[in-house]
């Protein structure tokens, strides 16, 4: 795999020894120096690996594609969409995937890397190399870095915790215990804690389910003093008031209200934007999070905003050194009654009664809501950088191509209700109480069209069987060849 470069030796501080060391400091009084002082030249700035900014490429890019790829998939974040694109790409460059056994790689365990088919390292030949990387797990960069190279191609994408709760607790009631027991998510969030245990099971899908697949450690829950009827205090919702403008809205979407819980704060001394917290911060210290939020700034290379979805995909498509067209596909895992596409959560145009719920929802996942706003901020100095008006144009030409890849595939142009779709290929799986839409090909295309409209058409679990089937073909016993009989 090669000596790891200087940028990518913090990748090898896992979230567990992150959360260790930590604990370590701030019981010896020390954790306020880790972001100033005498340790500051033990962990200088530089080291914190920030994402490569977007270059201003011309239109004939002479770089070469990236095709080292670990794509972290959370979860009710639009990630099936990308998943989908990454399945087309290396599919028809003939890429080597790291597949799972089943579908998903032990979640919600931590990844290990005995988990990806074909890897077989302690047989002592050559091991065959994977390209991508990129089903449902829990990140486990150790493990990773044990099946992929460590100059591969980090991204992920983050989600608003106020739509991503709506999303959670409608695909995942019959699986969270705390979703189960609650008759709607507005009665789930006036009071979190009549439903949620901490390690019941599926609960880690009712509470910071973007931190969890991240794969960073939690702080310890308060309790409430004995002989207290009072449970713990969560974050004030009110103090969580965010405006998040809609997709193409330029810089201001990452404006927030000062009086917020969290602020992203720019610091001159080692270029990060850092999350600092008033002592109101009930789950863990502003240093807890911000040793976080800079581990994954090491790790990941890009982070997705699903909100700007098309945004990403833009910026996604220059980092790799890929077309426009590579990038360009269907909605895929969408739920029936929602719009098509992922909509911000606006503060603006809410009734009072939905600006509540969001408020609860970004307090009660507040780890979540650090993440998101970190993110959504990288995401808009990355805009920046490549230049306003040539992302506009670029999605512009995205969604144009997206419209017309639509019109020519699919009947009706559109996504379609899963009972309509008689072909198991193009049916997507069905979970949760809402519907999982999908999409019906056209007919009469021609061979070559109907291959491409296939491969933009197929959900994840069908196209994982697919690559499946192709890296991993069923062997076939033939029977054994007789004599042929003399005639008499």
């Amino acid at each position: 795999m090669g000596p790891l470069s200087p940028a990518r030796t913090l990748r090898l501080w896992g979230p567990r020894s992150l959360g260790v060391a930590l604990g370590v400091f701030m019981t010896i009084g020390f954790a306020l120096q880790l972001l100033g002082g005498p340790f500051q030249r033990r962990l200088p700035g530089p080291q914190l690996r920030q994402p490569s900014a977007p270059s201003l490429r011309p239109a004939l890019p002479s770089c070469a594609p990236r095709q080292r790829l670990v794509f972290l998939k959370t979860h009710k974040s639009g990630s099936s969409s990308v998943l989908s694109l990454l399945h087309r790409y290396g599919d028809r460059h003939g890429l080597r995937f790291a597949l799972p056994a089943r579908y998903q790689f032990g979640y919600p365990r931590l990844f290990q890397a005995s988990r990806v088919k074909g890897y077989h390292p302690q047989t002592g030949g050559t091991q065959i190399p994977f390209h991508i990387l990129c089903h449902h797990m829990r990140f486990n960069l150790k493990e990773v870095l044990q099946v992929m190279p460590s100059d591969s191609f980090f991204f992920s994408i983050v989600r608003d915790p106020a739509a991503l709760a709506r999303s959670a607790f409608s695909y995942y009631k019959s699986t969270s215990s705390a979703f189960r027991k609650s008759p709607s998510l507005a009665a789930f969030l006036a009071n979190p804690r009549a439903f949620y245990r901490p390690g019941a099971r599926g609960d880690h899908y009712a509470r910071n389910l973007l931190w969890f697949d991240f794969g960073l450690p939690f702080p310890p829950e308060k309790r409430a003093k004995r002989g207290s009827l009072h449970p713990p205090r969560d974050p004030d919702p009110r103090q969580l008031q965010v405006q998040v403008l809609p997709s193409g809205a330029g810089p201001r979407a990452q404006t927030l209200n000062p009086n917020a819980l969290i602020h992203p704060v720019s610091t001159v001394a080692d270029h990060h934007s850092q999350i600092s917290s008033p002592a109101s911060f009930d789950l863990g210290s502003s240093s807890f999070i911000q040793w976080g939020l800079a581990w994954l700034d090491s790790v990941f290379d890009l982070v997705m905003v699903a909100e700007y979805f098309d945004e990403s995909l833009v910026l996604l498509a220059d980092a790799l050194c890929w077309g426009l067209d590579d990038v360009v596909g269907f909605m895929h895992n969408a739920q029936a009654g929602r719009k098509q596409g992922l909509s911000t959560v606006s503060n603006s145009g809410l009734i009072a009664e939905d600006r509540q719920l969001t408020a609860r929802a970004r307090a009660w996942n507040n780890l979540d809501w650090a993440l998101y706003v970190h993110f959504n901020r990288s995401l808009w100095a990355r805009i920046e950088k490549y230049g306003q008006r040539r992302l506009q144009t670029a999605v512009a030409e995205l969604r144009a191509r997206r419209e017309a890849l639509a019109k020519h595939c699919l009947a009706g142009g559109e996504a379609s209700d899963p009972k309509y779709i008689t072909d198991r290929r193009f049916r997507p799986f069905q979970f949760g109480s809402a519907k999982v839409l999908g999409y019906i090909l056209r007919s009469g295309l021609s061979p070559q069209d109907q291959e491409e409209c296939e491969r933009l058409a197929t959900p994840e679990l069908q196209y994982k069987d697919k690559l499946d089937a192709k890296q991993f073909p069923p062997t076939v016993s033939l029977p054994l060849k007789t004599s042929r009989p003399l005639s008499p």
